[in-house]
Parts: structure tokens; sequence; C-alpha cells
């Protein structure tokens, strides 16, 4: 049977928590279970995460995975819903709303003395720069002021467009219209820290923190990896060689013969390609491991397989390699193929197994 696998390190999601609550002690935490556990697996990680505050989500259906798989916790849709349908099964399963434009706000007028019942929270989105969701500072006052007039519980949130950045100008601009709206809207609960942010400004953790990326153990910053950071890989993405070739100099390798050999050399060919989620991107910085060593991947990425360089080691059938995960972080593979971690792990397809290391 083909072997490309995941495995997904329970430990290693539960140290990264605690991590979060070491840099973020006196916040509630809302960790960010989007995009499939940032294609980690819902269902795989809920456990080690069952000592978060509350959980984010992007869609409906993704809080409705949520609860099928019997989780407890608040659960908030940080794009609010798409439609006034959506309300019934909002308040069915208790689900937190953000708001972003007016017309959320009537729909969640109309279900308010159900949704103030239940206890649920509304989350109004400041749109301080970003220009993705959110109102503008003109007009977010009179939507909190509104809100709080109708009895709901309010929480501003802000995401930073440059959190990965605190050299850049855009944060302070960012910072200050919030701090501006917190001031004025007093008193309100607030929440603007992503992974990079809560890194960058323990200042600003306020009543929540909404890590993401860092839970997983890849980085939010393009010059720090995981390591500097303290933070575990939870992921480790596998195949094993299926075949084991020499070739000699002046011979290619792959679609297109962009690699060509220089010297006789032993080649592995790997069972994993683009079909599984493993980057096309031609480059000569590919790197896999195999027993902890880094061996160059050469040629075009196919859809099913990958050829190595194997001179000078011992490579043998069925012999495991390591994609990414301990010795090869998916934030060096991402930066080699010019994308970053976030992309890899959300677009791995369904084709691997899938393994839990329990805790």
């Amino acid at each position: 049977m083909r072997q490309a696998t995941v495995y997904i390190d329970s430990s290693a999601l539960q140290y990264n928590l605690n991590r979060v609550k070491q840099l973020a002690p006196h916040s509630k935490i809302v960790s960010m279970v989007k995009a499939n556990a940032y294609g980690h697996g819902v269902k795989d990680c809920l456990a080690a995460l069952n000592n978060t505050d509350a959980f984010g989500v992007a869609t409906l259906e993704e809080a409705l995975e949520l609860r099928s798989h019997g989780a407890k916790h608040p659960i908030t849709l940080i794009e609010g819903i798409f439609n006034a349908n959506e309300m019934d099964a909002v308040l069915k399963h208790q689900l937190e709303c953000v708001i972003h434009h007016h017309q959320q706000v009537e729909w969640l007028l109309n279900y308010k003395d159900e949704y103030i019942q239940q206890g649920l929270k509304v989350w109004i989105k400041l749109n301080s720069g970003m220009n993705r969701l959110g109102f503008k500072i003109d007009d977010i006052i009179d939507v909190i002021t509104r809100l709080k007039r109708e009895g709901l519980h309010c929480v501003l949130v802000m995401h930073f467009a440059n959190a990965d950045v605190p050299a850049h100008p855009m944060n302070q601009q960012q910072i200050q219209q919030l701090l501006k709206i917190k001031d004025m809207c007093a008193p309100i609960e607030v929440s603007c820290c992503n992974s990079a942010a809560i890194f960058n400004w323990p200042e600003l953790h306020f009543d929540y923190v909404r890590p993401g990326i860092m839970l997983y153990g890849a980085t939010p910053f393009a010059d720090k990896n995981i390591h500097e950071l303290d933070l575990k890989p939870v992921m480790t993405f596998t195949a094993r060689i299926i075949a084991l070739n020499s070739i000699q100099a002046g011979e290619s390798v792959g679609y297109g013969s962009l690699f060509t050999a220089e010297e006789n050399i032993d080649i592995a060919i790997v069972s994993i390609g683009y079909g599984d989620g493993y980057p096309r991107a031609y480059t000569t910085q590919n790197y896999v491991a195999i027993d902890g060593k880094l061996r160059r991947v050469i040629g075009r990425v196919s859809m099913d397989m990958i050829a190595i360089d194997v001179t000078g080691l011992n490579a043998a059938l069925d012999q495991e390699v390591e994609l990414w995960g301990q010795h090869r972080l998916v934030d060096d593979v991402a930066q080699a193929n010019g994308t970053i971690g976030y992309e890899l792990l959300c677009r791995l397809s369904n084709r691997p197994i899938r393994r839990k290391i329990e805790i």
C-alpha cells in the first residue's frame, strides 16, 4: 500500500497551547481551528486543545463540525453569518458572531432576545487599515453604542495587517485607532492579537488572544523559526521510497528535464507529489530528511512522485522520508517554494493517511 502519511502530535499541540498561556497569562484564548485546524484535522486536534477557552472558525459548517465532535466550548464565527437564515443554527448550537457590516447588525437584532438569553457575545470588527472586513472608525462607535443599548455583550475586535513586521508604520496607526475606540466605548472587552501580535505586543493582549499558526508549530515570522519561539511542530509529513536508480553525468530527471546531473549520482523515487499537497514549484533549495539528514529534491515535482539525491546514503526501498516535520520544518519548505507554512499545511489533499500520536 502506498504510504504517504501525516502524523499529528497531540503532545506538541498541547505544548504550543501552553506556550500561549505563558505568553498571555491574563487573557482568554480563542484557538483558531478554521480550515480543518490549518490542515491538521479538527477531530484529531480537539483533545489536545481542550484547555482552550474558545474556538474560532470561518464558517458555520466548521462550527457545526466542532459541535458534532463534542466540542462544548464557545465558538466564534470570525466572518459572522452569510445570510439571515443561518441565525437559527447560530442559536441552536450557541455560536457567537462577528459583525462586520450593517446587514449583519439587523439580522442579529431580529434574534437579540434569544441571543442575549443564551449569554452569547457579539464581536464587532474594526476596520483599522486591513480593509477586508469591519466598520471604519467613524461608523463603529454608533454600531457598538446601538448594540450595547439593545443589551448585547460586545467585544471589540481588530486584525493586524503587519503584525509579523513590528516596525511597520501601519501597526501604530491600527493600535491608535483601536485604543481610541476602546476608550470611547468603555467598558468593552477587546481582542486584537493573532500569533505574531501575541509575541510582539504583550501590552495588547487585553481580554482575548487568537492564536492560529503558532498552535500548530509553524512560525508567523519570516525571520524567526519555531525553535527561537519555543514551539514544537505538530505535523510530520512522510512518504516512502518506491524505487532506486543510478544516473550518469549528463542524464536528466523529471518533466521538462530541468535537472541534469553533473556527475554520476544515485537517486530515490518517493511516493509523494503535488496531488498530495507537496509543492510543485521548481527550486534548487528543496530538501527532505532521511534519518535526520537533509537530501536534495531534484527535478520537477510530479503529481505522485519526487526524486531525491541519495548519493553516499545507504537508501533502501520502503524507507521513510520526512517531507516536513522535525528535521525539515514546514516553514523552510515553504520559504524554498516562495510561499508560507500556512499554505502548505492547509492545502494537503485527502490522499495521505492520517495518524494521531496520542498524548
